[in-house]
């Protein structure tokens, strides 16, 4: 049998007359992990979407080569019939339905007439949960009932059910804390000495470098070179380099500190379950963060980060929420999400997807949406010309790549989906900015971009809160950072003195108080 698994050979695809792959070659070695790299809108997931039979033939030049055999697939059920199974990013399991009955979604075990065979379907569930490290998990539990990392494992005990020989895996650890991504790359390492070829799209650099044995590189739709292990250089810097056409020598901007007066305040903050109210997630939480300064927050999944900044935002999260907020050294009350709005505080949320776009609506209309009544509006009546205008010079100032503002933001790359949602709340000119995860699952380029507009937004006096899974990120960021475990604010650390190893020591420290 051939070395060669995959040759996909000069494929190329347009959208709206836009090449979004221009005559990309890739060749897969059987057995490897070959990872795909570059910036969002590159073009990997559509390369990939195109081998899966997402796109299907016809609707895109060139052909599949696979297990020697040259492949039409028209649609998803054609790759997986020849052991080709991809995992989305945005997982595709059913929240409701068992654990058990996920893993055969759409792969049914049945008897004659189509009945599902029950028995063997719980036996052949154990069976794959056991090869992804899941024996021990209630097999009728629903799925919802999981934290990210185990439903992503069950994702790949879904493929492994169907007989795979070569797993796609899109960005499989961008929603993962570092413990459940160091489980999940081992079982894609377990995989591979099983004989499962695996091919990997990740932003984490470091994570592709350890565990992938070649790198292919697309840069503007284009394969720009394929990095061996063993034989080519595999540093970060190397791979960046690749991405971006240069040298990036520093990860994070620098910024001339513009620190003024306390501008937010929080002190007591207390928030419980929204489905238990006897459950507390964050106690007695007090901080403040002053004009012109970012503050960081970090903690392990978990922790209550997410929870806090959405409480803070009107209330968007939790029961018996109390506590004081001062803005400016005033008290106020926000009852609800508008009333957070008109006092000047936003919100970018860690899912950009769900909560931050429409994504069947124009990137105009979802960057001027939350301004429409204070901007652009009189009796009720939208001026349509200035909104046009105000969208054009937002989509200029911060870069968003797009062919026209009336382009469906459902369309774009992550990176520039995220810059519309930081241009709709930057529109409305606020005071404070709640920034969840705002670089999650896009690419180096599009995070320093990012990076700039932060810089920007502290310079203009904005007090700024900066939620990050990544340390190094909030270290390079951030002038203050607070540390959170199990809901509480665990220690605070000053711009000199910021480390990961302080930070784990703030949260192991707190961690072993709380188990004695």
């Amino acid at each position: 049998m051939s070395d060669i698994i995959l040759e996909m050979r000069h494929i190329t695809k347009e959208f709206s007359g836009v090449k979004a792959l221009d005559d990309v070659s890739l060749t897969v070695k059987r057995g490897e992990i070959h990872a795909l790299c570059g910036e969002n809108g590159a073009g990997k997931s559509t390369l990939m979407n195109i081998l899966s039979g997402v796109y299907p033939y016809g609707t895109y030049s060139g052909e599949i080569v696979y297990n020697g055999e040259v492949c039409r697939f028209h649609n998803i059920k054609d790759s997986e019939s020849k052991g080709i199974v991809i995992i989305h990013q945005e997982l595709a399991l059913s929240p409701y339905l068992s654990i058990a009955e996920n893993v055969f979604i759409g792969n049914e075990v049945t008897k004659v007439r189509g009945v599902i065979d029950w028995t063997k379907t719980h036996h052949r569930a154990k069976e794959m949960l056991k090869r992804v490290g899941l024996e021990n998990e209630n097999l009728n539990a629903p799925i919802n009932s999981l934290g990210v990392g185990k439903q992503q494992l069950v994702e790949i005990a879904k493929a492994l059910a169907k007989k795979v020989d070569l797993l796609i895996l899109d960005e499989p650890t961008a929603a993962l804390n570092d413990e459940e991504s160091k489980h999940l790359l081992n079982i894609i390492c377990q995989l591979k000495e099983q004989g499962i070829t695996c091919i990997m799209i990740s932003h984490k650099l470091n994570e592709i470098s350890s565990i992938a044995d070649s790198i292919t590189i697309l840069r503007d739709g284009k394969a720009i070179e394929t990095l061996e292990k063993e034989k080519d250089e595999f540093s970060e810097d190397r791979i960046i380099k690749g991405m971006v056409g240069r040298e990036l020598k520093n990860r994070y901007p620098d910024r001339v500190s513009h620190i003024g007066d306390v501008l937010f305040e929080v002190e007591n903050w207390n928030v419980y379950h929204p489905d238990d109210r006897n459950r507390q997630v964050i106690k007695n939480v007090s901080f403040n963060v002053r004009a012109g300064e970012v503050v960081g927050f970090s903690g392990l999944m978990g922790a209550g980060r997410t929870e806090l900044a959405m409480s803070l935002f009107g209330k968007a999260y939790g029961s018996r929420v109390h506590g004081t907020i001062k803005i400016r050294g005033k008290e106020v009350h926000l009852k609800d999400i508008s009333d957070a709005i008109r006092h000047k505080i936003a919100y970018v949320s860690e899912d950009r997807k769900n909560y931050g776009l429409i994504l069947i609506d124009s990137v105009k209309r979802n960057m001027t949406i939350a301004s429409l009544s204070e901007l652009f509006s009189k009796n009720g009546v939208i001026n349509k010309n200035e909104e046009l205008l105000a969208a054009e010079k937002y989509r200029k100032a911060i870069n968003i790549k797009t062919n026209s503002i009336e382009q469906v933001v459902g369309s774009l790359s992550g990176g520039n989906q995220q810059k519309v949602v930081l241009s709709k709340w930057m529109m409305m000119d606020p005071d404070i900015l709640i920034l969840d995860e705002p670089t999650r699952g896009i690419d180096v380029g599009a995070k320093y971009e990012i990076y700039n507009i932060i810089n920007d937004l502290a310079k203009a006096g904005k007090a700024i809160i900066f939620i990050s899974s990544e340390m190094p990120e909030l270290i390079g960021m951030c002038d203050r950072i607070y540390v959170l475990n199990r809901g509480e604010v665990v220690g605070e650390l000053q711009h000199n003195e910021l480390s990961q190893e302080k930070i784990m020591k703030c949260i192991v420290t707190h961690s072993g108080k709380g188990n004695e």
